[in-house]
């Protein structure tokens, strides 16, 4: 029947978006690997892209909702907003530590610039994605917000996760 038809879809779905964020994953690493030319600034880089991932898909989870066609698609959609951020602050980070030689001003140089951008780039998705929450559709509106939401996180972690990764292991110093 059409239940069953249904359940093969979603678990052809789950399957293809598990190896669909691997694919996504590598292909960030890579790129990573290639702007900045270091294995350590690559690891980094990922963690806080695997970290608004997870989140989303955890608090689905948290809250009892099921995955289905629409809110499977906010972790890789997350992702490919996040890894935006991740590069441009770690882009500013290195140049304002070769010309400042500081690691603390460097940090407030960052913040104050790549920081303020990537804070208007995420409130402005989020809102956008959160307009989708006055949809009649109760998968749409799920979408909308997990996705605002995914924004919110990727924004807090670029400017706290990963600039704390950056000092701990002395990148760029």
């Amino acid at each position: 029947g059409l239940a069953v038809l249904y359940n093969n879809m979603l678990q052809s779905l789950f399957q293809s978006q598990i190896g669909s964020l691997l694919v996504v994953f590598s292909v960030i690493a890579l790129m990573l690997l290639l702007i900045f030319k270091s294995f350590k600034i690559m690891l980094i880089g990922l963690i806080p892209n695997i970290f608004v991932a997870s989140s989303v898909v955890g608090i689905l989870g948290l809250m009892n909702i099921p995955l289905d066609i629409m809110t499977i698609t906010v972790a890789a959609i997350s992702v490919g907003m996040a890894v935006d951020n991740t590069i441009h602050y770690i882009y500013r980070y290195k140049k304002e530590i070769n010309v400042t030689h500081s690691v603390d001003m460097a940090l407030q140089n960052a913040h104050t610039t790549t920081g303020r951008a990537i804070f208007y780039t995420a409130a402005t998705i989020a809102t956008g994605f959160s307009i989708l929450s006055l949809s009649n559709f109760f998968p749409t509106q799920l979408f909308g917000i997990f996705t605002a939401l995914a924004m919110l996180i990727a924004f807090i972690s670029s400017l706290t996760l990963l600039p704390n990764l950056l000092v701990k292991f002395k990148v760029f110093q």
